[in-house]
């Protein structure tokens, strides 16, 4: 029976930890997608009610009107204001999270690399022991063939 190779662990852990860290990004991504979508729904909103704005101006519109439409139009922009931060900061965790998604994957290459290069040397060694057999085998049938005659 084969021993484990210490690096089968290693691999299978960096590995767990690169899926961990691809659905952390994917969970990430979706909660950008999200805020991105709140923040364009903010916008839109808002243009409407500068719309509104204008054409009950454009009407005539009291003085208490307008400053309730022009204290909406401010509390919008404070909520576009804070979603804006919300969209940096996630842009901020996206870039993180690629980061450190990207550090696992390198690790499992350089793992895998590895387990390779001893895999090609534990196969390399077991080919100089077949042939050094294989040596010893003809120098025997070789010596008894001319002990022989």
């Amino acid at each position: 029976m084969a021993k484990h190779n210490p690096m089968h662990t290693l691999i299978d852990l960096t590995q767990n930890q690169a899926n961990e860290a691809a659905r952390q990004l994917q969970n990430l991504n979706a909660s950008r997608d999200d805020a991105q979508a709140q923040l364009s729904t903010l916008h839109v909103y808002r243009q409407d009610y500068v719309d509104r704005l204008e054409k009950a101006t454009a009407s005539g519109i009291s003085a208490a009107n307008y400053h309730n439409f022009r204290q909406f139009i401010a509390t919008l922009d404070e909520a576009i204001s804070q979603q804006n931060k919300i969209v940096a900061q996630l842009d901020q965790k996206l870039e993180q999270g690629k980061q450190r998604w990207f550090d696992h994957k390198r690790q499992l290459t350089s793992y895998e690399t590895l387990l390779s290069r001893q895999e090609q040397e534990r196969i390399q060694q077991n080919n100089r022991k077949e042939q050094i057999m294989t040596d010893e085998l003809s120098s025997i049938q070789f010596r008894r063939h001319h002990n022989t005659h």
